[in-house]
């Protein structure tokens, strides 16, 4: 035999089984809450200084012409010379980099006649055909720059400072800063009269110098026949930690 449910028994039915369900929810949630562990965080930063032992630069050859062709032709015969000039310096093949090129339109703006703006008219064309160098040889950056700008490079000169392999810099700043975080912590949980625990987290974040420019070309007859000097003192590197510890 077959029993069937009133639509208000059925409705009693599912909240009783609802009011039990959450109940047993509560029970599970209020086993699982547990006091909280203390914890101290603090950060530490710490800095590390070393000479450079590369260069980034940046030179660039521009020639103009009266056609797209002509302005080409010009600026390909000088890029070739420059960068024969710099192969022959022992400048090697992997740190030679074409970093832009383009060509560019010149216009002429005619003068407005009775109130209307003629188009303006193509003069010429530019190109310009950038390289980036890594130089690991500092001792003859004077030396690159000088010879570059007597074959044809007339823009660029940027040059920024680096270091090959940075790391024995970081990992010094690294011990720096997390002794710093440690030294705190300590200093905080004296004053507090409370213990410090284990180290619960470490996390880093770490800054690499940004690239100077230290100089710029624009005009090539202005530089001097002597090689360029150029100082690169020293890079700094800095790193920051923050560190959880628990409070005994």
């Amino acid at each position: 035999m077959r029993f069937a449910l009133s639509p208000s028994r059925l409705v009693l039915a599912s909240f009783l089984a609802g009011v039990a369900l959450a109940s047993t929810t509560l029970q599970v949630a209020a086993q699982d809450v547990r006091p909280r562990e203390p914890v101290i965080n603090v950060s530490g930063e710490g800095e590390a200084s070393v000479a450079p032992d590369m260069a980034i630069l940046t030179l660039s050859v521009v020639r103009n012409g009266k056609t797209a062709e002509a302005a080409l032709s010009a600026n390909s015969a000088a890029m070739k010379e420059v960068l024969a000039a710099l192969k022959a310096e022992g400048i090697a093949d992997r740190d030679i980099q074409t970093s832009n090129f383009s060509i560019y339109p010149q216009y002429r703006h005619p003068e407005p006649k009775n109130g209307n703006a003629p188009a303006p008219e193509i003069t010429g064309y530019e190109v310009a055909n950038a390289l980036t160098l890594k130089v690991r040889e500092l001792a003859k950056l004077g030396g690159l720059i000088d010879k570059s700008v007597k074959l044809g490079v007339n823009q660029g000169g940027q040059i920024s400072f680096t270091n090959d392999d940075p790391e024995k810099a970081l990992t010094e700043a690294r011990k720096q800063a997390v002794a710093e975080a440690i030294a705190k912590a300590r200093t905080l949980t004296d004053a507090a009269n409370v213990k410090l625990g284990r180290i619960l987290e470490i996390s880093e974040n770490s800054a690499r110098p940004m690239p100077q420019a230290m100089m710029r070309m624009s005009m090539a007859k202005d530089m001097a026949a002597e090689a360029v000097p150029v100082a690169a003192g020293e890079n700094t590197y800095t790193v920051n930690v923050n560190v959880t510890f628990a409070l005994d």
